[in-house]
């Protein structure tokens, strides 16, 4: 298969990369040059922007795209429109956040997706999940039954930039005292590797049609006692609640990653991955992943700035309102 991505040097990119070149693929790599521009030698590289130099691209042809990297509706829209008549099939990286309600759980694919008040914004921070389902529709528009549309939830493993799950690993390593969220929160990601290997099956086979990328769920004490295993040094787990995470004003998501409060965006821990398992993705045991994105962690810059996750003076600070608690204000342990 002659495969061109857009993207494919920094994670989801990277990992699709990987496994087209491992199967035998040739591949075409369209992205900017901004990280690791060393990667994947054996595959072609065309360096541009997608929102001034699609140009680059005119004049060739391959049998399938996967764009990784679209997040506006407008430049999605012309790429797909430079490329439906260049490519046999397109795949658009979406998110589980496209979602009307995700406070909702085990939702389908046939749910309601986000609409936006204004048709012109492009604002991703704000809008993100209702920018995606635009994209989504913008490349079903241009190349109806030759699209195939994936709605990740939250991608994790080695090289993940994000922080999000690589803080937990990372920050068990390290030992002491560790500030946990409650211990039976549900969680699911999705190892970048499972879901690449996934995403290059499905294009092989020309499947369309939108399909969910969850993963299998587990606990936040699961989650942790895995990474225990691989501390070099004793963690002591400290497991608050809620009411006191509220109380404190923690933010959930980043600033303590992967906790996410009761009453909100629960449902993207709780997606209906059924369509998906049904149609070949299988998923790695947790303690696999866990293994190595601390691998690659432990290769990392000292001095890089995590993107994710409590600072220490902010822990200790938490810890120490904890052990001075009111239990009958913060609930029972």
């Amino acid at each position: 298969m002659n495969l061109l991505i857009l993207g494919g040097t920094r994670f989801l990119g990277r990992a699709l990369a990987e496994t087209a070149l491992e199967r035998g693929h040739a591949l075409t790599l369209f992205h900017r040059g901004q990280h690791s521009q060393d990667a994947f030698p054996q595959a072609e590289h065309i360096i541009g922007d997608r929102e001034s130099g699609l140009e680059l691209l005119q004049g060739r042809t391959w049998d399938a795209v996967i764009d990784t990297c679209g997040f506006v509706p407008r430049v999605v829209r012309s790429s797909v429109e430079l490329l439906k008549d260049r490519v046999g099939h397109y795949t658009f990286i979406s998110s589980v956040s496209v979602y009307e309600d995700l406070t909702r759980l085990h939702v389908k694919e046939d749910a309601p997706v986000a609409i936006l008040s204004d048709a012109s914004t492009e604002d991703v921070t704000q809008h993100y999940g209702a920018l995606k389902a635009l994209c989504e529709k913008a490349v079903e528009a241009a190349m109806p039954g030759r699209a195939l549309h994936i709605r990740p939830g939250l991608i994790v493993g080695p090289h993940d930039y994000s922080d999000r799950f690589t803080y937990w690993p990372h920050r068990i390593a390290k030992g002491g005292e560790v500030l946990v969220p409650p211990k039976e929160g549900r969680i699911q990601v999705i190892d970048v590797r499972d879901l690449a290997a996934w995403v290059i099956n499905l294009v092989e086979k020309r499947t369309v049609g939108t399909f969910h990328a969850s993963g299998s769920d587990f606990t936040m004490e699961q989650l942790v006692d895995a990474c225990a295993r691989f501390s070099s040094r004793p963690a002591e787990f400290t497991w608050v609640t809620e009411p006191f995470l509220r109380e404190q004003q923690v933010g959930q998501w980043i600033e303590l990653p992967l906790w996410l409060q009761s009453d909100s965006l629960i449902g993207m821990f709780a997606m209906d991955n059924t369509k998906a398992f049904a149609s070949g993705l299988t998923t790695r045991p947790l303690i696999d992943t866990v293994r190595d994105t601390l691998a690659w962690d432990r290769n990392r810059s000292p001095e890089e700035k995590r993107k994710a996750g409590l600072e220490p003076a902010r822990e200790a600070e938490l810890l120490r309102l904890w052990r001075s608690r009111d239990d009958a204000a913060f609930g029972p342990q």
